[in-house]
């Protein structure tokens, strides 16, 4: 869709502009995410490892949100309703990417709250497979959405519904059930709120590149394939 998008606008307008800071958005989620990450699972400091400030990033992302939606608005009010669902797109992802911010947060609060470095135990394989099947998912998503890459979204897509999602749910099921051993009570729920918070990240990845092949009503949805002449 926004390959559309950019050969409709081929001049600085309010709507390219805010169609960058999405972008720019995004570049500073994937730092807080990153930032977070290794907080939390390689270090045994905590939050006081962290050399970013994740809350002013998050407040930047917040003010980013803002200026889009008014951005989009004011392209609106003056060109009419032609670009409409363009506009309804954007302001769609830029909520995801505001989410995305949101749960890198509150990765870097369970630093806070569980200072040593967080292993998984026996569990500890799967959870460093979905952690890096998330990480690797929300680059590629920054990446195909930044370059308008339909076949590499339509992968990331397969690929959050067929298998990471399945297996984050499977994990914490495991975690509740009390599969885990050699775990403290707070170091399970730690490990289960982690790989909640890792499947939420990456299924608002998949919203957020589900625009690159779908249009506005299908923001969020696999891709329909069109009917085939009988």
């Amino acid at each position: 869709m926004w390959r559309n998008l950019f050969n409709v606008f081929r001049k600085e307008t309010l709507f390219t502009q805010a169609l960058r800071e999405s972008h720019e958005m995004l570049d500073i989620d994937l730092q807080m995410f990153e930032a977070s990450v290794e907080s939390l699972r390689r270090t045994d400091d905590g939050a006081g490892a962290m050399r970013v400030d994740l809350r002013e990033m998050d407040k930047e992302i917040n003010r980013y949100e803002r200026d889009v939606r008014q951005k989009v608005l004011t392209h609106l009010a003056v060109s009419g309703t032609g670009d409409l669902a363009y506009g309804l797109v954007l302001v769609s992802i830029v909520i995801d990417i505001e989410r995305i911010g949101d749960y890198a947060k509150n990765i870097y609060d369970l630093a806070r709250y569980h200072p040593e470095q967080l292993h998984g135990g026996t569990m500890e394989d799967g959870v460093a497979d979905v952690e890096s099947r998330t990480a690797s998912l929300f680059r590629d998503m920054v990446k195909a959405f930044r370059e308008n890459d339909s076949e590499m979204a339509r992968s990331i897509m397969t690929s959050y519904k067929g298998s990471l999602s399945t297996d984050c749910e499977k994990l914490v099921e495991r975690l509740v059930a009390g599969e885990a051993s050699g775990l403290t009570p707070g170091t399970s729920a730690a490990i289960a709120l982690y790989v909640r918070y890792l499947k939420r990240i990456a299924g608002h990845s998949r919203n957020i590149v589900s625009s690159v092949v779908n249009p506005f009503p299908r923001i969020g949805y696999r891709e329909k394939k069109p009917k085939k002449d009988r």
